[in-house]
């Protein structure tokens, strides 16, 4: 009997000890996010180097902002905080992270392509910062995406024709950025029991076009391009009338002098 308890004493302490030691990889991730951002309004200030260390135990979180699930960050929630800097690539050592959630704040920067080896993540919402650049596709490589809403940046260049192979995917959002080019067709015009994304999705890109938005408008000239195109031709029609006419002139002039000599030298009498 005393040797179960022991044993079992034993196994309690190790599981202790066990949850008690963060995962390096998660360690790794807060550092790096932590030292990108700047909280100017000290929002995140359980977030130390101590907290790193364990910030998890069990499904307990000790860290503002995160989620545990079995000892492991599950969520990391900081939208609305007034938060700048940029986003960490070493974010993608929270391997384990299914939400991130850094909405509605100051940050700046590009989209991380190394968020693809969040294979776990399910919810991306970046919405209402200042990032920049373009949507990188390896996002494509987070098959569990069921939500990217990216609305309200300055994000730029074209829509990844990649992110139609997200299958989950029900909520996107891109709107109000500087995107331009077609809508894929993988998005824009999805068939079967996919969900689809109207226009509200995609508006405010000036550049964008393609279903659901309007097709591509045809660049018209100006009012001013096409009165100066007019005038231009009417002045080219005048020069080429009147060289015309100066040429006509000078080859019917020899004509006329001969002919009126000839109609003289007909009325004089021959002697």
């Amino acid at each position: 009997m005393a040797l179960f308890w022991g044993r079992r004493h034993l196994l309690a302490a190790a599981v202790l000890i066990f949850s008690a030691a963060a995962d390096p990889n998660d360690e790794q991730c807060l550092t790096g996010l932590s030292q990108s951002l700047i909280d100017p309004l000290q929002n995140l200030q359980n977030w130390t180097k101590a907290t790193f260390a364990n910030p998890c135990q069990g499904f307990t979180s000790f860290l503002q902002g995160a989620t545990c699930n079995n000892g492991r960050i599950y969520k990391l929630s900081l939208p609305n905080l007034s938060l700048k800097g940029t986003i960490s690539p070493f974010l993608s050592n929270c391997t384990n992270l299914q939400s991130l959630d850094l909405s509605s704040n100051s940050i700046s920067g590009q989209i991380p392509p190394d968020l693809q080896y969040l294979v776990n993540l399910a919810v991306l919402n970046l919405s209402s910062n200042r990032l920049s650049g373009e949507i990188p596709s390896q996002l494509a490589l987070c098959a569990y995406l069921n939500v990217v809403d990216l609305h309200e940046n300055q994000l730029s260049g074209p829509i990844p024709q990649q992110l139609g192979l997200l299958v989950r995917l029900s909520v996107f959002d891109v709107s109000s950025n500087k995107l331009s080019g077609p809508i894929p067709g993988s998005l824009g015009n999805r068939s079967g029991n996919l969900p689809r994304f109207n226009a509200s999705s995609y508006e405010g890109n000036k550049d964008l076009y393609g279903y659901p938005l309007p097709p591509m408008k045809s660049k018209g000239l100006s009012v001013m391009a096409i009165v100066g195109i007019g005038l231009g031709s009417g002045l080219v029609s005048l020069i080429l009338s009147f060289a015309a006419v100066c040429v006509w002139l000078r080859v019917s002039e020899p004509k006329s002098e001969n002919e009126h000599e000839g109609k003289i030298n007909q009325l004089m009498p021959d002697y």
